[in-house]
């Protein structure tokens, strides 16, 4: 039997019945665990009524072991339970919020709903559509803006002269990956009314695509940081029971890792798979200490392409070489990171190079012909693109940058972008749109006044 919409009715009740003005945090894959964890943190704190609204899509014990990790798996009042492919989740989104809402409109028909999504997640781009179609109601956007762009550069083979374009030259607007998610976060500003950018760039994209900053006075786009920077703050120095270094001795044995975590889908196409693993072996085979971290797209597209069997091979002859599943706590990923132990994240997460901006000790190297995030590369330095084109580049360009004192200076001494208590900025703003309809026509925009509506027959 396929999973059902799950209402925690205690949970639920407790939250809807103490004001007219609630948040339903949004939450959906593992980064929204932690970027939207300090949101639901900030709501309590501040007494604002808030429950979190779950789609269900990391639902195992690893992959969803953030929501207890980060201290809101008891607030989850509404489990969507979506499962399938991105058509069926998509489909079965709708299908619930319309059930959720209907729920709420019979119950509680005089207390305002507030979701607030995240980031680039399939949730972002769905529920918001989902939510608009049932309500008439817009939502918030936590991480707004996510725009992909590339370096304007020719001869990428030249390694330093292409670091050297990274971080001085100009770069174009290209939303062309990754995917779905570049799709997700574009499509989940259209069913936004205030937007939470990173930073200022991310503003600019979204008033470039036609979103206001604010509306006569009612602020719709504050730059207010990433919520990331709470998460970590909170768990960088956790009182943890078991050390990652007492589960892998060898990442306190040995130093300067490169952690490799791939896992886009992009990036498990044949050419630029192959161009990472061989890339990854051969900086092993070269003497380099690398971990790489095995995820479930990870797994199936090692398999399909031959190299699981060599890469378990490479982990038992070579002492410089650990192959992971995915780490279950995510504390114990900051607390490799801020170690000193490891050098660099091999990656292609668009999280990690928020993190590894706010993190000194390690830099971010990014398995990507482009990124939604930027700013970390032009503006701070502190990321740089390696694009997975074949497997000798790959090996190249990370082996110029761990060799080459003054690129590694660079990249690990940059600005730190994304703020602090972001968490607590969010609420503050939403709780002064408490009395606003989260909703608007483009009469109201320019000023018209008209008589009141009936919205009865949307």
């Amino acid at each position: 039997m396929p999973a059902e919409l799950t209402i925690y009715e205690d949970r639920l009740a407790r939250q809807m019945d103490a004001g007219e003005f609630v948040l339903a945090v949004v939450t959906a894959t593992k980064p929204d665990f932690y970027k939207q964890a300090p949101v639901v943190t900030a709501a309590r704190e501040a007494g604002v009524p808030t429950f979190v609204l779950h789609t269900g899509q990391h639902y195992d014990d690893v992959l969803g072991h953030g929501l207890a990790e980060y201290g809101i798996e008891d607030r989850v009042a509404v489990d969507l339970a979506i499962r399938g492919s991105l058509s069926e989740k998509t489909a079965q989104v709708h299908r619930r919020i319309d059930e959720l809402t209907d729920t709420l409109e019979q119950r509680w028909p005089d207390t305002t709903v507030l979701p607030i999504v995240h980031g680039d997640t399939h949730a972002a781009g769905i529920v918001p559509q989902a939510w608009l179609f049932a309500t008439n109601q817009a939502v918030a956007h936590n991480e707004a803006g996510l725009r992909g762009m590339s370096p304007d550069f020719e001869g990428y083979e030249d390694v330093p002269a292409f670091v050297d374009a990274q971080w001085t030259g100009e770069w174009s607007i290209n939303r062309a990956e990754p995917f779905p998610e570049q799709y997700d976060t574009f499509v989940g500003s259209a069913g936004s009314i205030y937007h939470f950018a990173p930073v200022e760039l991310n503003r600019e994209h979204l008033q470039r695509e036609g979103y206001p900053a604010a509306v006569e006075d009612d602020e719709r786009i504050p730059v207010v940081g990433n919520s990331v920077v709470d998460a970590i703050d909170l768990k960088r120095d956790a009182d943890l029971e078991e050390s990652v270094f007492d589960i892998y001795p060898v990442l306190e044995e040995r130093d300067d890792w490169i952690r490799v975590d791939i896992h886009r889908r992009a990036n498990l196409l044949p050419d630029r798979f192959r161009a990472i693993v061989e890339g990854v072996i051969g900086l092993v085979e070269d003497g380099y200490n690398v971990n790489f971290v095995e995820l479930t797209a990870t797994r199936k597209a090692l398999e399909h392409y031959g190299y699981r069997d060599r890469l378990l091979e490479l982990d038992q002859q070579r002492e410089n070489f650990l192959f992971t599943g995915l780490w279950k706590k995510h504390a114990h990923v900051y607390e490799f990171l801020t170690s000193g132990q490891c050098f660099a994240e091999f990656t292609d997460s668009g999280s990690m190079q928020e993190e590894l901006n706010y993190i000194d000790e390690a830099i971010s190297l990014t398995a990507r012909f482009n990124t939604d995030r930027p700013e970390t590369v032009f503006e701070a330095g502190t990321n740089l693109l390696v694009p997975p084109v074949d497997g000798e580049y790959v090996r190249e360009m990370v082996e110029y940058v761990a060799e080459t004192d003054a690129v590694r200076e660079e990249i690990q001494t940059g600005p730190n972008l994304y703020g602090e208590n972001v968490g607590e900025s969010i609420v503050e703003f939403l709780q002064e749109k408490r009395e606003a309809t989260p909703f608007d026509w483009a009469h109201e925009r320019v000023g018209f006044e008209t008589g009141e509506q009936d919205f009865e027959y949307l």
